[in-house]
């Protein structure tokens, strides 16, 4: 592996100085009152962050520059700033500017530049908004440059180019979302930090971190995804942050319209509609979709609305306010999972007619940012969530017949949140550099109300209780959890190619549960010889320090090396605690998770024909959760629990060129990119358990690779992806065969996808077929909802797409 990573640094280094003919930016400032020179003005190179500063007669330059698009800002205390493009081609630039002296109103100068969108994926800049991002691992998928089958948000194509993403394929409509990467479980995203337009979206941030929401992918301009460093300034989780940023409406018109109409295999259909502008100080945009479907297997059908609006106002330069309401609302009947022999059999069939999943999500937040003055800014981000999951069904063992005479398990949670995250950007001079600095502060307060119970013993999508009493009758919990953190962290420029980012984060969290549950015990015959309920009151509070440190070395502006060791931290709740479930159990004295992600990697572009990112990561996990076997009476349950230490190293790698271009030149007209997405990983447990010690961990296949062809000639794109996925465990003990399903073996598939758009004028036509070689694969063993036992993922499908735009 390591040999790998060195021959790979070689040749791109060697490429670089194959490839890149450097050039320089240089010229004068001026003021415009006077007409003078401004001696020793900061020039900052917008793309990079770089700073420069102008001599004693005004005069500055930029050298080491390749061809390619940049943004120059110059500013002196006592004058405003003046921001313009620089477009290098095949010579020296010479770029002169003016600055005005100070009217009251001061123009914002943002560490930001425009990114480089040739290929659908590029990365954060060190700095963004009231983030910093210097010395991690990082990525940004541009969703306009994506042909993908965004009607059903294929994470598949989506995440395509996004390294060591372990993706679950259980939902086929792409209502929730399952990535993890690192070995990580999927899971609902939930060892992620999941957000949307950088405020939190899951369920209970840190007691139940579960996204049932996912917003559309066609509503999307781009999605965030920062790996493990991102716990200092996102709180206790391994996998990392995802930010799903929204479109905005336009800011050169008042209104467009946006209408997308989709029909596909088994009946679905989906529409997207919507609309944005810009009036005056104000500018909004909204959306609604619609989308139905009948799905591959039988009983799989789907009915889900889903809706947007975001208005900002900026009654100043200095100020602006923001304003989002999210609302969601799906029914989906849920087919249940299947044994191994019977996916082998017959993927398609379905064992479970009365299983149901509701969900209804409603997502609000008030941003504010404020820019204190040229070097800081404020950022202030209120959000709620008030929301309801609903999960009806026959729970039992997935190899027993669901007894239609027997009454359906109802789970039914409500969820009440409120949050606030607020963040100070300053950037200063350090010597003959600047260095930004990032304070923060978040308030955090979860409450869900949880219910277990008989439901009906009907067919049909009943979601009462069903009890003597018409309430639950096997547990009922309120469950509260808050959170107080202060986090920072700094970017030091030693010189202009070397930074280090140390960071720290303190944490107070505390948990509670009060409720009761019902305790039954049954004699061997089946006859009840003890039904009690038991009240419980549980409370638990704890104080925690995560540190980080980040380093970047950047050589030119088109190359960077970095490295990141932060320290990372997942609290338990209790929410699962008291889940009955036949096909597991949950130790009642579960540990909090710690550990750390470190990072090693080279990542850059060579003007825009080239882009490569290959790193190497170690996770460590102590008290890392999962699933082993547990022998009670003459039943064998899986049991999760606590499983001591594990480690995961490995190596990502991507990279991504432009054939015709690098051949052509820039200006050919047909772009045809090839892409390689290829992660090794290898994990291991160490552990006093002789069950598990050396064993492999659960859910982190050795080897997850993606490749694609793109090819793109004025407004006609055609995109081929190929996906593999290596054999993976599901538990700590590496179980191979178990007749329930819902632990053992994922064997190692593969699939490939093709998708095409033409645009002419107002409309564009999209289609594709997804799971192009119809395999028969899955990627997920469920211990419950939405099985249990295995979930086969959807066969070949097809879908066109209509849109026009007004």
């Amino acid at each position: 592996m390591y040999r790998c990573t060195l021959t790979l640094i070689i040749f791109l280094c060697s490429l670089h100085l194959a490839l890149a003919q450097t050039f320089s930016i240089s010229g004068k400032i001026t003021n415009t009152a006077t007409g003078q020179p401004v001696p020793q003005a900061e020039v900052l190179l917008v793309n990079t962050g770089n700073l420069y500063q102008a001599d004693a007669k005004g005069n500055y330059t930029i050298n080491s520059l390749t061809p390619g698009t940049y943004t120059v800002t110059a500013y002196s205390v006592g004058l405003g700033s003046s921001t313009i493009p620089a477009v290098i081609t095949n010579a020296n630039v010479v770029l002169n500017l003016e600055l005005k002296p100070l009217e009251g109103q001061l123009k914002e100068v943002n560490v930001k530049g425009e990114r480089e969108k040739t290929f659908g994926i590029t990365r954060l800049n060190s700095v963004e908004g009231a983030a910093i991002y210097e010395g991690k691992k990082s990525e940004v998928v541009v969703l306009n440059d994506i042909t993908a089958n965004k009607a059903t948000n294929n994470s598949r194509q989506v995440f395509a180019k996004v390294a060591g993403l372990n993706i679950w394929e259980s939902d086929g409509a792409g209502l929730q979302l399952g990535i993890g990467g690192r070995g990580l479980s999927p899971n609902r995203t939930s060892n992620f930090n999941t957000r949307q337009n950088g405020y939190d979206i899951s369920a209970d941030a840190l007691g139940y971190p579960e996204s049932y929401y996912t917003p559309p992918t066609e509503a999307l301009d781009r999605i965030e995804v920062v790996r493990g460093a991102a716990s200092l300034q996102y709180g206790t989780q391994f996998g990392g942050m995802i930010n799903f940023v929204m479109k905005e409406g336009p800011d050169d018109k008042p209104f467009e319209l946006t209408t997308r109409q989709t029909v596909g295999s088994w009946g679905l259909f989906n529409t997207f509609n919507s609309i944005g502008g810009t009036k005056g100080k104000m500018h909004y945009y909204g959306f609604y979709q619609y989308k139905r479907g009948d799905g591959w297997r039988e009983n799989a059908g789907f009915d889900a609305h889903t809706a947007f609006g975001s208005v900002h106002y900026k009654p100043s330069d200095r100020l602006e306010l923001g304003f989002n309401y999210t609302y969601m609302d799906y029914l989906a009947q849920q087919p249940g999972g299947l044994t191994d022999v019977a996916f082998n059999t017959n993927p398609q069939q379905s064992w479970r007619d009365r299983n149901w999943f509701k969900v209804n999500w409603n997502l609000m937040a008030l941003t504010l940012d404020y820019r204190i003055g040229e070097r800081t800014k404020l950022n202030i981000r209120n959000f709620g969530l008030l929301a309801q999951r609903d999960a009806l069904g026959y729970m039992g063992k997935i190899n027993r017949l669901d007894d239609i005479t027997q009454p359906r398990t109802l789970l039914q949670d409500q969820f009440n949140n409120f949050g606030n995250e607020t963040r100070l950007i300053h950037r200063y001079d350090l010597g003959n550099t600047f260095s930004t600095l990032l304070v923060g502060g978040r308030y955090y307060r979860g409450f869900t109300d949880q219910k277990q119970g008989d439901g009906s013993p009907a067919a049909n999508a009943d979601f009462r209780f069903f009890s003597e009493t018409g309430a639950p009758n096997s547990s009922s919990y309120d469950y509260l959890s808050r959170n107080v953190a202060l986090f920072a962290e700094n970017i030091f420029n030693i010189t202009s190619k070397l930074s280090l980012t140390p960071g720290v984060r303190y944490e107070w969290i505390n948990t509670n549960a009060d409720g009761s549950y019902r305790d039954v015990m049954k004699d061997q015959a089946g006859n009840i010889i003890r039904d009690e309920v038991i009240p419980e009151d549980r409370e638990s509070s704890r104080n925690v320090l995560l540190l980080g440190l980040g380093v970047s070395y950047k050589p030119s502006l088109q190359m960077e090396v970095y490295a990141n060791l932060s320290q990372n931290y997942r609290a338990i709740n209790f929410n699962d605690m008291r889940i009955i479930n036949p096909n597991q159990l949950v130790d009642q004295n579960l540990q909090d998770e710690v550990g750390y992600n470190a990072d090693l990697g080279i990542r850059g572009n060579i003007s825009g024909l080239l882009n490569y990112d290959a790193s190497l990561f170690y996770l460590a996990y102590e008290n890392r959760i999962g699933f082993e076997s547990k022998v009670i009476g003459n039943q064998i349950y899986s049991f999760r629990t606590n499983q001591d230490f594990s480690r995961n190293v490995g190596l990502e790698t991507f990279i991504e060129a432009d054939l015709l271009k690098f051949y052509f030149g820039q200006d050919h007209p047909t772009s045809l990119s090839v892409f390689s997405n290829v992660t090794l990983v290898n994990t291991k447990y160490i552990s006093d358990k002789k069950a598990i010690d050396g064993n492999k961990v659960e859910l982190a296949p050795a080897v997850i690779a993606k490749a694609g062809l793109s090819f793109k000639r004025n407004n006609f794109k055609v995109a081929y992806q190929y996906a593999y996925t290596s054999e993976q465990y599901t538990d700590a003990e590496n179980s191979r065969l178990e007749p329930t399903a819902v632990v053992g073996l994922i064997p190692a598939y593969w699939v490939m996808d093709l998708s095409g758009s033409y645009t002419y004028k107002r409309f564009t036509l999209e289609t594709g077929i997804n799971n192009l070689t119809n395999n028969h694969y899955f990627t997920r063993r469920a211990t419950g909802y939405p099985g249990p036992g295995i979930i086969p993922s959807d066969a070949r499908n097809y879908y066109v797409t209509l849109q026009f735009q007004l």
